[in-house]
């Protein structure tokens, strides 16, 4: 008889998929994490030459085309003062796949991984994918992860930890002493330090620090993606950095199981990074206000907000049978217990919408609040 593999059965499908997959036609969606800029006209002008002239029609190169990758190292040596051989850059399907290959090439069965708690729905998926253990980590009062939290949980079977600032759920950013504090980490313990940097240029407050700028050793890989900073989710363009000797092994995966990212994404994200940085600029200033009107109107409600510093997610503490309430009301918010443990009592709400639906949405929510009290 047929059967599925135990690390399988042991991943279910994830709970922001769920309530965006529930969501009716005319639900105010304030579940999923997609900014709602258009791409970048540069970008999108980009792959349609690429196409026109025949250049996406056959496979690229596994790590991707030259110029993106030239463009990614680029690009690390402009926002984060890194200096990353585009040698040492795979093009991947999204940070979805980059959070794979790191986790598939790094974690043996059985080995811990520790994570999070509430953390990004992947990170626990992934490991168990990987055939690991997934350990997680409760985060400080203000959402940040603590690195002393991080040293205590390491044992002799723990191979990885993940780092993810800004943090999806949370808006929480790490500050460079933390990052300095998990370099240290990854460097005394020989533990892999996995840095997701998808949202790296939506800060408010502080500022965004890679973990791999203050690493002595190559145990920092990063993890990072056009998806938010450039509104490019459905393209699907990510990529990871590591040592020539991290990426050699990363690649061993990717070229079996994706071969090379989708040609014309990769010509798309090459003009997004080397071209006009305005537009990310914009998109902040944007998501800066939204971030206010949504906070002020949940303090109104009497709810207790921990202030996000970045990304574009607020995760509330709310009452019992609350995130039913705003559901029932037709508005999608993913409930905290998604994203781990310890996010039971929260739930994640997502503010790359117009303001338009967020005030909307904020009345419905009021209205919930008051009928569950």
């Amino acid at each position: 008889m047929t059967a599925f593999s135990e690390r399988v059965e042991r991943v279910s499908i994830s709970g922001i998929r769920e309530v965006f997959e529930a969501a009716g036609a005319d639900a105010i969606n304030l579940g999923i994490g997609q900014p709602d800029f258009p791409t970048p006209e540069h970008a999108r002008r980009a792959a349609i030459d690429a196409i026109e002239s025949g250049e996406t029609d056959g496979y690229t190169s596994n790590k991707g085309i030259p110029e993106l990758r030239e463009a990614i190292s680029a690009k690390h040596a402009r926002d984060n003062d890194l200096d990353v051989p585009s040698g040492n850059v795979i093009a991947t399907s999204g940070g979805s796949e980059a959070l794979h290959l790191a986790m598939e090439t790094h974690v043996d069965s059985g080995q811990e991984v520790l994570i999070p708690d509430p953390g990004f729905v992947s990170y626990e998926a992934l490991t168990h994918i990987a055939g690991g253990e997934p350990n997680p980590v409760a985060l400080r009062e203000d959402l940040t992860m603590a690195p002393a939290d991080v040293e205590d949980a390491i044992s002799a079977d723990t191979a990885a930890f993940v780092v993810c600032s800004p943090a999806n759920p949370t808006g929480a950013v790490q500050s460079a002493e933390d990052m300095r504090a998990f370099a240290r980490i990854a460097d005394e313990h020989d533990v892999l330090c996995i840095s997701d940097e998808v949202y790296e240029h939506i800060v408010f407050e502080g500022e965004h620090r890679s973990p791999m700028e203050f690493a002595d050793s190559d145990n920092v890989v990063i993890v990072n993606a056009c998806s938010k900073s450039y509104s490019m989710t459905g393209w699907r363009l990510g990529w990871v950095a590591g040592s020539e000797r991290r990426i050699e092994r990363m690649l061993r995966v990717h070229q079996y199981a994706q071969a090379c990212a989708s040609a014309p994404a990769q010509y798309a994200a090459e003009a997004a990074l080397s071209g006009p940085q305005g537009i990310v600029d914009e998109m902040v200033e944007s998501f800066e206000q939204r971030r206010d009107l949504v906070l002020d109107g949940l303090e109104e409600m009497g709810l207790d907000v921990p202030t996000p510093q970045g990304a574009f997610y607020v995760m509330p503490r709310v009452p019992e049978g609350w995130i039913e309430e705003v559901i029932d009301r037709g508005v999608i918010v993913v409930p905290g217990e998604a994203f781990g443990e310890r996010g039971v009592g929260h739930a994640r709400i997502s503010y790359a919408t117009g303001e338009a639906e967020l005030k909307e949405a904020l009345d419905v929510m009021a209205n919930a609040t008051e009928a569950v009290r």
